[in-house]
């Protein structure tokens, strides 16, 4: 029997209802709509796109979009001011730094610039920390998409294997992490993992996120596991054929055919990353204002 399609678009659709309903809510109660402000440094095409994806998303639900723009150029001291800028103003709920940064700029360190109660990314030192420990914080937005999504279609992950591809800041460790506290066992692949194959075999739920194109094959896939697919490559004319030449790190076709559950390339994981973001930047704001929404 095929997979269930684990269905990205409707469960953002949902997340993104109820975030409007709630900042329509909380606007009411304080006077004042939360704000986003995302930081763009250069030109870089799809950045560009994403950022301009994350402003419409904002104002579609009620959140004050704030746009600022750097040139490709910029010092460490003009990125760093402009942060210390936007951690002050009192109509910013939350901060983005778009990333990746051009190569003269450490995007670690100026992450580390942003005010924690305004880190919607989750990627500050210490909301990195309070993850870590099991404290409450802002979550990095996909991780914390991975998880509404498995929420939302019914995955046990109390005592499941989990196994998560890839061990990045942005997702790799803070999905561990949310799996740890959500009572999964946990292991951690990465590039020196030895037998990446059999180690993904024995998972009751597989999560992917290299950027490597159909890396996990049908052999990866424990029959019946959950597969969770967060990559995203651009196939070449020749490779993509009849298709849209977008594809995750699952080769969904034949994994499709022996695992219960799996999030398709695209509308899968990557809708949920910017819901969770306007959830964010939501819960940042009633933070500030010492209100629960």
């Amino acid at each position: 029997m095929a997979a269930k399609i684990i269905d990205g678009k409707a469960t953002a659709a949902r997340v993104r209802g109820e975030v409007a309903a709630e900042v329509r809510e909380l606007t009411a109660r304080t006077g004042s709509a939360p704000g986003l402000a995302t930081v763009l440094v250069g030109d870089d095409p799809a950045s560009a796109v994403y950022v301009r994806a994350k402003q419409r998303a904002c104002a579609e639900v009620g959140i004050v979009p704030f746009d600022r723009r750097l040139p490709a150029d910029a010092s460490p001291d003009q990125v760093a001011s402009e942060l210390e800028s936007l951690n002050a103003d009192e109509n910013v709920s939350g901060i983005l730094l778009q990333l990746p940064l051009p190569g003269q700029l450490d995007g670690t360190a100026l992450t580390a610039i942003i005010d924690p109660r305004k880190d919607v990314d989750g990627l500050t030192p210490l909301n990195a920390g309070l993850l870590a420990l099991g404290r409450p914080g802002l979550r990095p937005c996909t991780p914390l998409g991975v998880m509404e999504l498995l929420a939302s279609s019914g995955v046990t992950l109390e005592g499941a294997e989990a196994v998560v591809v890839g061990r990045s800041n942005l997702f790799g460790k803070p999905m561990a992490a949310l799996l740890l506290a959500a009572n999964a066992t946990v292991t951690v692949c990465h590039s020196r993992t030895r037998d990446l194959r059999g180690v993904c075999a024995r998972a009751d739920l597989l999560v992917a996120a290299v950027g490597r194109a159909r890396l996990i094959g049908r052999d990866f896939v424990k029959p019946g596991a959950v597969v969770i697919d967060v990559g995203m490559s651009r196939l070449t004319p020749e490779q993509a054929g009849n298709t849209s030449g977008l594809v995750g790190d699952v080769d969904f076709d034949r994994v499709i055919e022996v695992a219960s559950a799996v999030t398709p390339v695209p509308g899968g994981v990557g809708p949920m990353t910017i819901a969770l973001l306007l959830r964010n930047t939501l819960d940042a704001a009633a933070a500030h204002a010492r209100v629960t929404v």
